[in-house]
């Protein structure tokens, strides 16, 4: 018996094929996107005004929860790709973008459901960006879990949609023009979610990190022309030897808001 060649679809040498995702090339681009991604959350750290800029382990501990969510959607689009058949470039694409623009949503939504009930139960470990003075890795890891388990949800309501057969369409239009394997690898992996990652961790940093009020700021005068500035949300004062500049912090915690600030100001 003879057996028959391989069907060989002209097709396949114009995209790419199941396995490239995980070839040097597919590899090498995730693992720049990966670190370029990640210094990303680090600008955004020094963009942050000074009274609210967080300290290196709360940061730490803030985007190392985006990070492994983003692992754990990453790794399921690279499985789903090849899951689904056809080009994996373009599952994993569209799968990337329904992330980024309804998953975001539903990631929202979710975390701030969660943020509901836990506040409502005095759930103080699971308040997102509050790990205890001074910080745990207790506290870090139920909300690490608790995120996680919304990106879980996230992910499966994204797979549910990708079954709809709409998909196969978007899918041939939005790779016709590219005729190079290696070109789609990098657009779909790299070019594409660099941009669209570095928004998309900006804003879920604001969703994981502590929300601050803006600071409140008001001025005592004495005979040197002293002066205060009373942070409304942290309840600590900030002394100034001369009202324009302020060299030192002083170890007075307020009781109360304005209250407090009234009493001081007295």
């Amino acid at each position: 018996m003879v057996e028959s060649a391989p069907v060989w679809n002209k097709e396949n040498e114009l995209h790419c094929d199941h396995g490239d995702l995980r070839g040097l090339l597919g590899l090498f681009v995730q693992a720049l996107l990966a670190f370029l991604a990640f210094t990303s959350l680090i600008v955004k750290r020094y963009c942050e005004p000074r009274h609210s800029r967080r300290p290196w382990i709360i940061w730490f501990f803030d985007t190392s929860k985006q990070g492994v969510g983003a692992a754990v959607l990453h790794f399921a689009n690279l499985y789903l790709s090849e899951v689904f058949q056809g080009d994996p470039c373009t599952w994993y694409f569209i799968s990337f973008l329904l992330d980024s623009t309804f998953g975001l949503l539903v990631i929202y939504v979710g975390l701030r459901t969660c943020q509901h009930v836990s506040h409502r139960y005095a759930w103080k470990s699971l308040y997102f960006g509050e790990y205890g003075d001074p910080p745990t890795c207790h506290a870090w890891m139920g909300q690490c879990a608790l995120y996680i388990l919304v990106m879980v949800v996230t992910k499966l309501l994204m797979t549910a949609l990708m079954l709809l057969r709409f998909w196969a369409k978007v899918r041939k239009f939005l790779m016709a023009p590219i005729t190079s394997p290696d070109l789609e690898i990098v657009l779909v992996m790299f070019i594409v979610p660099l941009v669209v990652n570095a928004l998309v961790f900006w804003v879920t940093d604001n969703f994981l990190k502590q929300s601050l009020a803006a600071p409140k700021t008001m001025y005592v005068t004495s005979g040197q022309e002293g002066g205060a500035r009373y942070f409304h949300q942290l309840g600590s004062v900030k002394c100034y030897s001369r009202i324009e500049a302020c060299e030192a912090d002083c170890d007075l915690i307020l009781s109360g808001d304005d209250d407090a600030g009234d009493k001081l100001a007295r």
